[in-house]
């Protein structure tokens, strides 16, 4: 289609090529008299013609092909020498006379919305919508012009080149449509998902409504109100109003922060009619494709507008797991879900390590907490049951890594369960029932996986590991290297307490262990970063190994001797842990990263390094090296560890919520209170990446933070490098980092400041 201009009356569905996956949506709908804004679209042949007679083109071609888009720097480099050639290249005459004179047809003081549509956007499977930009409130026709152009040279942001590789797409086929459209001043907008995107379920249709423009909802800004609306039974089945106090309305710059009226602030945002009217115009959009939809509208002078539509890309049609957990089953006690799943077994009851035997393949561990020392009894059970802990205490971190449902904090398990009594343990609500709770479909409780394949996320995401075994485990998935390799488990299996090894003279035995489990885990990720965290065990972990009754005895173990400070003390075993990193450089293992951890000052990231040197070790050139932000003093003092050359920086953020909220993170009673969202925590959190992004050092985050989908959502606005996960966690974190990098324009975002409330002054 040889034109440059085509109006959404003259595009169909079928004319991706020509007018990408937006132009083409609006074209169909616009023919199918939905109500749609007026507009036209600077055709895709357009933008190759005007590239071709301004002699840029291939040099463009050979300048993205050139990118190695695994280096970052690299990347956003020639990305962005790529956009400032389009941007400071004029466009040809021929181009601009016919967009004057389609924008002239509208009305030269009309607002318009800028967008662009590209060739491989919004296609079913494909997941790159968001990733070029989009302009709104666009005036006047030497704006206009400037904008498309804006346009173009957002094919080559450095999001989109990455996603462009990854996917495999050719870059001579690369192009970009850009639609106009009038601007829908509107008073309320949102987005409808025709299919319930959290839950998978293809009977519900989700609102999502707000005051003003829709870009607040789009970019996540705010928290919108959120309608479920049965397509069967046609009718509202649930609200949730949120308390919205700003908006965005039109302005001729672009968008105008405005405050919401505070007697409207707590108000449902859009009426129940307009709610069914909306549905109602929603469902037949989705008929008219005949697949889930993801849907953006507005609401101008009462009435209803459609703005764009695409396919969801991220629906999992699998139908969920359904388990007989009515009233009828008795519930024994409850407490916090801390590994999901489900299992029924039989009741062991552990009091002392003497016990540990009684524990059969199958069976449900029941103890008061779990130790380190616990962990081969652990991986024979089916369920864990605990009276202690938060989700970040030791049985929980294991259950998850393990794929083991654990139920932690209920304070009185060993009470009432009895030895020998079948129990099922509902990990994914905190209960317990009295015998075996039947999946509705088959005689066996299942933790089923369903994992996919095809994520694409710009947002590295890596997994926590502890057990060779689970390494294995989690390389099945398409994973991005690990994060935390934590070692304390792996030498569990000698017996011996490895400052014990060290006060024995045995630090080669030591530097061997270390070795051996660094060596089967990072087996498992060739070409890919394994950042192994140095010794951080608390003196009460291994009191029970050889040489354990030696520790010393703390009030408080999670404040006390551990991590660098106390690897530091006795430096024979930091130097075995070197050496063995060494010695895997030497075999050819250069993708390993060293952790320091628990630091407070900066001198005690200089004198690891000076011990490292002594062993042969080159920070930087041999490994990668870096520390972990566990506290607030590292957190505050960013700049010195920063000065000292860090390749990176990684969020340990249970221990960081801990000590900023003041928190035992192990104490049950008080887990209500803990919160990796609590403002002071997410403003350091905010301000080291701020620090560390400004200075070229990679960001990642590997407490249980990571593995949450709603403290994801922020560190993926603070400009995160990387997450690293629990392996139960990754499909789900996957599909949140997805869905928010759908929602942002990261470029834009990691370029500006972060909001105001998240800094320190």
């Amino acid at each position: 289609m040889n034109k440059n201009i085509l109006w959404f009356k003259e595009i169909h569905k079928d004319d991706i090529p020509a007018v990408g996956g937006k132009g083409a949506n609006l074209g169909e709908m616009a023919n199918s008299n939905f109500p749609i804004p007026g507009g036209f679209v600077v055709t895709a042949y357009a933008y190759i013609k005007n590239c071709e007679q301004l002699g840029i083109l291939e040099k463009i071609q050979k300048m993205e092909s050139s990118i190695n888009v695994e280096d970052s720097e690299e990347l956003n480099k020639k990305s962005k020498e790529i956009r400032d050639l389009i941007l400071k290249t004029d466009m040809i005459q021929e181009l601009k006379t016919e967009i004057s004179k389609a924008y002239e047809k509208m009305g030269t003081k009309t607002y318009v919305a800028v967008r662009s549509s590209a060739t491989a956007e919004d296609l079913p499977g494909a997941s790159f919508a968001g990733q070029q930009e989009t302009f709104l409130n666009i005036f006047e026709t030497k704006n206009l012009l400037e904008h498309v152009r804006k346009c173009w040279a957002s094919l080559f942001t450095s999001r989109a080149i990455y996603y462009r590789k990854r996917q495999g797409f050719d870059i001579e086929k690369v192009a970009i449509a850009v639609v106009v459209q009038k601007m829908a001043n509107s008073e309320i907008s949102g987005i409808v998902f025709t299919a319930n995107p959290i839950s998978n379920n293809l009977d519900e249709l989700v609102v999502e409504a707000g005051y003003g423009l829709g870009e607040a909802i789009v970019s996540g800004s705010i928290t919108p109100d959120t309608y479920l609306y049965n397509k069967k039974t046609k009718k509202i089945v649930e609200k949730t109003i949120a308390t919205q106090t700003w908006k965005y309305t039109k302005n001729t710059l672009g968008n105008k922060k405005e405050i919401v009226l505070p007697k409207d602030q707590k108000l449902q945002k859009l009426s129940d009619d307009k709610i069914l009217e909306l549905s109602k115009i929603c469902v037949n959009i989705e008929n008219h494709y005949d697949k889930p939809m993801d849907i953006e509208w507005a609401l101008e002078k009462n009435e209803l507008y459609i703005v764009q539509a695409r396919p969801i890309t991220t629906l999992k049609t699998e139908k969920a797991e359904e388990f007989e957990t009515e009233a009828n089953k008795k519930i024994l006690l409850t407490g916090l879900g801390a590994s999901p799943g489900f299992a029924s077994g039989t009741v062991k009851i552990i009091k002392g390590l003497s016990e540990l035997q009684k524990i059969n393949k199958g069976d449900i561990m029941v103890t008061k907490m779990t130790t380190p020392d616990m962990v081969p009894a652990m991986k024979r059970a089916s369920g864990i049951i605990t009276d202690e802990g938060g989700i970040t205490c030791h049985a929980a971190i294991v259950s998850r890594e393990l794929g083991i449902p654990a139920i932690v904090g209920t304070e009185k398990a060993t009470k009432i369960l009895k030895d020998e009594e079948v129990v099922t343990v509902d990990a994914s609500h905190g209960h317990v029932y009295a015998g075996t709770v039947l999946h509705k479909e088959s005689p066996e409780i299942t933790t089923k996986h369903v994992e996919r394949s095809d994520f694409l996320t710009v947002t590295k995401v890596k997994v926590n590991v502890a057990f060779p075994e689970s390494a294995e485990r989690a390389s099945k998935y398409n994973i991005d290297g690990v994060g935390l390799l934590r070692a304390e488990h792996m030498i569990t299996t000698s017996g011996i307490h490895p400052f014990h090894m060290v006060k024995q003279g045995k630090q080669d035995k030591l530097k061997d262990l270390v070795k051996e489990g660094i060596k089967k885990v990072a087996q498992n990720f060739k070409n890919k970063p394994v950042y192994y965290r140095t010794f951080d065990a608390r003196t009460d972990e291994f009191i029970n190994l050889k040489g354990g009754d030696k520790e010393p005895k703390e009030d408080n173990p999670m404040l006390g001797w551990h991590g660098i400070r106390r690897d530091l003390d006795q430096a024979e075993v930091l130097k075995a842990q070197f050496k063995a990193i060494k010695e895997l450089y030497d075999e050819g293992f250069h993708n390993l990263g060293i952790m320091i951890p628990f630091t407070i000052n900066v001198e005690e990231y200089k004198k690891a390094k000076e011990l490292a040197k002594e062993v042969g070790l080159i920070p930087h050139k041999h490994c990668f090296f870096g520390v972990m932000i566990e506290t607030p003093a590292a957190a505050l003092i960013i700049d010195e560890y920063i000065n000292e050359k860090l390749d990176f920086i990684s969020f340990g953020t249970n221990d960081l919520t801990q000590l900023v909220l003041g928190i035992d993170r192990n104490n049950e009673k008080i887990q209500t209170q803990f919160s990796e969202k609590h403002l002071a925590v997410l403003k350091l959190i905010a301000y080291v990446i701020k620090k560390c992004k400004a200075r070229g050092v990679r960001t990642s985050v590997c407490g249980q933070s990571a593995s949450d989908p709603e403290m994801v959502k922020y560190l993926i606005k603070f400009g995160i490098d990387s997450l690293s996960v629990n392996i139960d966690a990754i499909d789900k974190i996957k599909e949140t980092v997805e869905l928010e990098e759908k929602k942002l324009i990261l470029d834009a975002i990691r370029s500006r400041n972060i909001d105001k409330k998240y800094e320190i002054d």
